[in-house]
């Protein structure tokens, strides 16, 4: 019986013959018929992805090996670079909900750790790592926003330090601009009461302007306003541009227009954008990018994290941290789930009918060899104490029970096999590389095919070549949905060819000779060769025809061996 609390890795069966689904527990909730459900966020592997996002993928870690300034890894084997693959996950954003009853025991889950030897996640049981995150809905892979920044990459260029009497070079307008001199003659009295004179203006600037007015209708409201930071951090600026001058800086805070209104982000979003900002902070947490991209395309980005971090200081912030921390306090906090001890239909029976465990677990001098001679498609074992089927029906493959755990945790072989990649790649290829739920075994993944020939008429043949202005074959055939003109291409022919035959079925033939020859068949439709026609019934024109026409046949046939469509 293993506990489970928020936050923990699990596996998931949705499937016999699949491998495990690879969740995170967000939530636990108990429904009305006494049932757990968990609240999930979704981990894909790589055979859950299309080919063309996983190259992304490795070209990601390739830039990543790259860039480490610590000296490479020792070479790793074929074996362990195919079990690594095994190893990495994709996070998303997708949330769903499970039956806690599916749950077949715990995982450990990490990002990329780039200071870490890769080999550390062969060398632990049920361990895993990520580093980029898959959008189910878009197809796409982004990095982590979480990744931790280390590198030559995230690190400063620290100059070497100016000798004495040495000339600073730099561009002084991309350096830090001091705004601030704690060295200044005010004392600290002086600048208090600056400050308050800063907020009093400020609180009749919001008097004063009309949408203020509806924003903040209480003076209370306008002064709690007028104290916040922009209006402060405005009287500092200003002091510091005068020379520490109070009168000089007293006369720009009331200019000859009227009182100078400082509003920061708080007061510049209407409430609906603030209910929009509160919805998608909910579903996207601190991901700004979504949430611009999502609910508030008009905002700059730097314009929602502000608001964002102003926001956290408001009392609506605490009154909805408090309202979460008592709903989390009714929400189910640990369940126990007894472990899952029932046979696998994928179990392969042996004689009398029964199986070779019972209730998972092997019997005493239990060990079985391999039916038919096969031996484990993975290691390669002639005895286990249980078998399992896997991969088509029919190549009868079968794993043992050491590979057939490892399938069902990792989603693959130890060793890589032919079956496991012809798997793998049907599995891409159907429902458009969506990850399948509760489809894609790979019993029920292959399909025949049956094949035909497409037979081309010597007609057809003929036509191809003597109506080439017509037929255009690289035109057709880069447009396959365009019809053809079948009837202008055999009027061509027919003036071109010394006989046509003008009908499949009824063989009339017309000559330009005066001679015509009943008992000789058509050339161009007769089943038989050229050489069965009889040769002494013809003329001298006609022979002459024949030969010519006989020696294009051949050379027409010598070239065209590819069937082609016939021209009806």
């Amino acid at each position: 019986m293993a506990s489970l609390n928020r936050g923990n890795y699990v596996f998931f069966e949705n499937s016999s013959s699949n491998p495990y689904l690879i969740r995170r527990i967000e939530e636990l909730n108990k429904t009305a018929s006494g049932n757990v459900e968990a609240k999930v966020v979704c981990f894909y592997r790589r055979r859950d992805i299309s080919q063309s996002l996983i190259q992304l993928a490795d070209k990601h870690a390739k830039d990543l090996e790259e860039e480490k300034e610590s000296p490479s890894e020792p070479e790793l084997s074929e074996k362990q670079k195919h079990q690594l693959r095994h190893r990495e996950l994709f996070l998303s954003r997708q949330y769903e909900s499970l039956p806690a009853t599916h749950i077949r025991g715990k995982c450990s889950v990490a990002l990329l750790n780039e200071t870490e030897s890769v080999l550390s996640y062969l060398d632990k049981e049920d361990t895993f790592f990520y580093s980029l995150v898959y959008d189910p809905t878009q197809k796409t892979l982004l990095a982590d926003k979480g990744e931790i920044r280390v590198g030559p990459r995230f690190q400063a260029d620290v100059p070497d330090m100016l000798q004495e009497g040495e000339a600073d070079d730099r561009d002084q307008s991309k350096l830090e601009v001091k705004i601030w001199d704690p060295e200044c003659p005010l004392t600290n009295k002086q600048i208090d009461q600056f400050l308050v004179v800063a907020r009093a203006v400020g609180t009749f600037a919001r008097a004063l302007d009309c949408s203020s007015s509806v924003r903040q209708p209480s003076l209370h409201m306008s002064a709690a306003a007028a104290s916040r930071d922009i209006t402060l951090f405005h009287a500092m600026d200003t002091l510091h541009r005068h020379g520490y001058d109070l009168s000089s800086a007293l006369s720009v805070l009331v200019p000859q227009g009227g009182p100078v209104l400082c509003r920061d982000e708080m007061e510049e979003w209407s409430s609906s954008e603030a209910n929009l900002f509160e919805e998608a902070l909910e579903k996207y947490g601190k991901d700004f990018n979504d949430i611009r991209q999502d609910f508030l395309p008009w905002k700059s980005l730097t314009s929602i994290i502000e608001y964002y971090y102003m926001w956290k200081t408001t009392d609506r912030y605490v009154q909805q941290k408090r309202l979460k921390a008592a709903e989390a306090e009714s929400k189910l906090k640990q369940v126990y789930i007894p472990t899952y001890n029932k046979p696998n239909p994928n179990q392969i029976s042996v004689s009398n009918g029964k199986m070779a465990t019972v209730n998972g677990a092997p019997g005493p001098g239990a060990y079985h060899t391999a039916g038919g001679g096969r031996a484990c498609e993975s290691c390669f074992a002639m005895q286990s104490p249980q078998w399992y089927s896997w991969g088509p029906p029919n190549m009868q493959c079968r794993l043992c029970v050491s590979c057939w755990m490892y399938w069902k945790k990792y989603g693959g072989l130890k060793m890589p096999s032919r079956t496991e990649g012809t798997e793998e790649k049907t599995l891409r290829q159907s429902s458009h590389m969506v990850p399948m739920r509760n489809s894609g075994s790979p019993k029920s993944s292959m399909k025949t095919k049956q094949a035909f020939l497409l037979q081309a008429t010597r007609l057809t043949k003929l036509a191809r070549h003597m109506c080439r202005d017509l037929i255009r074959l690289r035109r057709a055939a880069r447009r396959p949905f365009v019809p053809i003109n079948c009837g202008a291409i055999k009027a061509d022919l027919s003036v071109s060819l010394p006989r046509t035959c003008t009908h499949a079925c009824t063989h009339t033939h017309t000559h330009t000779d005066t001679h015509t020859l009943p008992t000789a068949p058509c050339l161009l439709c007769s089943p038989y060769p050229p050489h069965h026609v009889s040769l002494p019934f013809l003329p001298s024109i006609c022979l002459l025809r024949f030969l010519l026409l006989l020696l294009y046949y051949y050379i027409i046939s010598f070239f065209c061996i590819s069937p082609q469509p016939c021209f009806q």
